[in-house]
């Protein structure tokens, strides 16, 4: 692994487990086990390697597609789904520490929402695909059933080690029960 990689990296892990405030250039140069002027050499700055790395974040997610000719909407949305929530469950103390400095890092929940819509679009024209070759049906309407589905992998995702309580089935059990009963309400 190249420094770059390595301070991206560790720049992720730093900002998840101590915030904006707490990702020093000098802890993060530390964990990355290379010196700051490494770091301002590459990025220039902590918060264009932050961005740099929230933005690697957002193209590994926004890759995951869903098949332009819908098939098999169960397993099409389940594997879609289970990548979604392994991505966010990996994660998931980032998401959390991003949502908790929304207010003062905005441009952290600008990013955020770069994914969150792009993942929404992505699951809407599967959803329209599906209706035009008449595969779902049903009085729902696309907005609101892919913020069900979406909404529930990401509770999830992010609340599962949180609420172990309300999670009581591994997480692979779990997405696959909400895809069937997606799929079974978008199918009658």
């Amino acid at each position: 692994m190249n420094h770059r990689e390595q301070l991206i990296d560790a720049a992720l892990s730093v900002y998840a487990e101590l915030g904006s405030r707490g990702a020093t250039t000098r802890r993060i140069a530390e964990v990355a086990g290379v010196n700051e002027v490494t770091l301002f050499r590459h990025f220039g700055s902590k918060e264009a390697l932050i961005r740099e790395a929230l933005d690697q974040c957002a193209g590994r997610a926004l890759a995951i597609r869903l098949p332009a000719q819908p098939g098999d909407p169960r397993a099409d949305l389940l594997a879609f789904c289970l990548s979604h929530h392994r991505g966010m469950f990996q994660m998931r103390s980032l998401i959390r520490k991003s949502m908790a400095e929304f207010e003062e890092r905005p441009e952290v929940m600008a990013m955020a929402r770069r994914i969150t819509n792009g993942v929404q679009q992505e699951v809407r024209d599967y959803l329209d695909r599906l209706r035009e070759a008449g595969l779902a049906r049903g009085p729902w309407t696309t907005p609101t059933a892919t913020s069900m589905l979406l909404g529930v992998v990401f509770a999830d995702a992010v609340g599962r080690d949180c609420m172990p309580e309300h999670y009581p089935q591994p997480a692979a059990e779990s997405v696959a029960d909400y895809v069937e009963l997606f799929v079974r309400a978008i199918t009658t």
